[in-house]
């Protein structure tokens, strides 16, 4: 049985969330196993499956997102529009999908795909380390969006052009994850409504393993 990461059950009347789980990963990207997210993240944090995803409009502004000041890692900080983790059987378009309804209640066009070996690891001031491999996606939307702040502070569009230039010149602090990703995304074109989409076949193997993962 597939463990969604917001599935619930019925224990004397009152109903019981399922521990959200992530997946763990080998050096070279094979699923290990699974844990509960909220144990995953601290001075040692174990390899596992994550994405970002940027949601752009038809004028090519990104939305902008602010990290909620709960957030474990990198509380209150500037971001990409949406970061998670794929449960157990779900695939990163799935996580994709409900992420963006979840936190920021949008509904995204087709996902592509744009850097699918992203992999990174930093540390926070406080010795807390996030360590992913984290394929990188990108979406359109032109509807408007609803933050829940549980998830984000705050969210604004910018031009993707002004966000690059401001981030690469350091006067837009960011995420260090999304600081490492804008620097390859800039390379795949100045608009992202021409940036190539790369093949699903370049995925991590953890990827094509996905869909047989279930909840241990």
């Amino acid at each position: 049985m597939i463990s969604r990461p917001h599935d619930s059950h019925r224990s004397g009347g009152a109903a019981v969330k399922t521990p959200e789980l992530v997946i763990l990963l080998s050096p070279s990207g094979d699923v290990v196993g699974t844990t509960p997210k909220a144990t995953v993240h601290g001075p040692q944090t174990p390899l596992h499956l994550a994405f970002s995803s940027y949601v752009f409009d038809n004028l090519d502004r990104l939305l902008v997102t602010r990290r909620a000041l709960e957030k474990r890692t990198w509380p209150g900080v500037l971001t990409n529009t949406c970061c998670g983790h794929p449960a157990p059987g779900e695939d990163f378009r799935e996580a994709i999908t409900r992420r963006l309804q979840e936190e920021l209640g949008l509904q995204a066009g087709p996902i592509e795909l744009a850097l699918p070996t992203f992999r990174y690891r930093c540390v926070m001031d406080d010795g807390t380390v996030e360590n992913e491999i984290c394929p990188v996606f990108f979406t359109r939307t032109s509807g408007p969006f609803q933050i829940n702040p549980e998830e984000v502070a705050e969210a604004f569009w910018l031009p993707w052009s002004t966000f690059v230039d401001d981030v690469m010149s350091g006067a837009l602090t960011i995420s260090p994850w999304a600081r490492l990703q804008v620097e390859q995304l800039r390379t795949l074109g100045p608009s992202p409504r021409n940036w190539p989409s790369a093949s699903d076949d370049q995925l991590p193997a953890a990827a094509r393993q996905i869909r047989t993962i279930t909840a241990e």
